[in-house]
């Protein structure tokens, strides 16, 4: 990666290759590749595991079989967002791929809810597994190419083992950003020959620099920014990650109450500037406040500044105009968003 001209930051990823909208470019438009191995990844084990995860995070996982995988959230009693979690239910393990901040809080407040009885072990598998993510119309090819193509067409979260250039690998349906691409698992001994033949077959390299950008155009909440004490996860429309008929688990019964009596006042949106804005800063209607911003990015490309921010549900359409400090916004539909209809399963 340092021969491709990488600025690396201090906990080693990649900020950026130099190249940052030609990877946005190719997202739209080919292939881009990015190295997610600064994020976090956590083994849960035992033959608990998946009655454990059910109780502590807000998706069905009784509903998986080996091979199978899903979003999911980990959230407080109180339903406040803590972190969106990819999940694979593999043999004899659940792997879930977290934000590299909240990697640690989440392996110890699981380690903290087991109980004596609760067969379950916990384990952080960060610093000895690399995951990279393939994004973009032409990842099929790339995959394709590798001999991978029994992949294609699969639900998400569908995850194999195979072998790349004879190193072996775990490859996901799914992108962290989106349910179309891929996503790979593998040690850091086969890291790079792996992360070669993804360039050799076209993909274009992107940094934590345009993946930020990419994810607050996508519309993927963050721990810290959109998901924080202050929201729960149905402002955060996470719906899709959500089984509203699971039964009791961490959350239950907030969102319960939440969905029976309409209690949801407010809700993400992206939102296109025509300038530079602060996260933080209050989203106003006509002088009065209305939400408040909580991711910002900059490029080059239209739309040139993006945000994304919490506006009260009474004030919510797309295209509402809008004033956060000294620009002016307009409020749209974001792909993740959108991925993550209102639903009363």
């Amino acid at each position: 990666m340092v021969a491709l001209g990488a600025e690396t930051l201090e906990d080693g990823s990649v900020e950026t290759f130099g190249n940052d909208e030609l990877a946005l470019e190719a997202v739209e438009e080919g292939v881009a590749v990015v190295d997610l191995s600064h994020f976090g990844r956590i083994r849960v084990t035992g033959e608990d595991r998946i009655n454990y995860l059910h109780n502590q995070s807000t998706a069905n996982f009784q509903s998986l079989g080996e091979g199978q995988g899903c979003d999911t959230v980990f959230v407080t009693p109180t339903a406040r967002t803590i972190d969106i979690a990819h999940a694979w239910v593999m043999k004899n393990s659940v792997l879930l791929h977290v934000s590299p901040e909240t990697c640690s809080s989440i392996i110890d407040m699981l380690n903290r809810y087991i109980f004596f009885s609760d067969k379950v072990e916990v384990q952080d598998l960060t610093k000895t597994t690399c995951f990279f993510t393939l994004m973009g119309p032409k990842s099929s090819e790339v995959i394709s190419n590798l001999n991978l193509s029994d992949l294609l067409g699969k639900p998400y979260g569908t995850h194999h083992h195979y072998s790349v250039n004879k190193a072996p690998v775990t490859v996901g349906v799914g992108s962290v950003l989106s349910e179309e691409g891929f996503s790979l698992l593998l040690t850091p001994a086969n890291a790079e020959p792996v992360w070669k033949a993804l360039l050799t077959l076209g993909a274009v390299p992107m940094g934590t620099k345009g993946w930020e950008r990419l994810r607050v155009l996508r519309g993927r909440p963050a721990p810290a920014k959109e998901l924080t004490d202050e929201y729960n996860v149905l402002e955060a429309c996470l719906w899709k990650a959500i089984s509203l008929n699971k039964g009791c688990y961490k959350g239950q019964e907030t969102i319960a109450r939440l969905v029976t009596y309409d209690g949801v006042k407010q809700k993400l949106w992206g939102i296109h500037l025509d300038g530079p804005a602060e996260p933080g800063s209050a989203i106003t209607v006509n002088g009065k406040k209305v939400g408040m911003l909580t991711s910002y990015s900059a490029g080059s490309r239209e739309p040139k500044h993006a945000g994304l921010g919490y506006v009260k549900r009474q004030a919510c359409t797309a295209g509402l105009e809008v004033v956060i400090g000294d620009a002016v916004g307009t409020l749209v539909d974001v792909p993740f968003l959108i991925q993550q209809p209102e639903k009363t399963e």
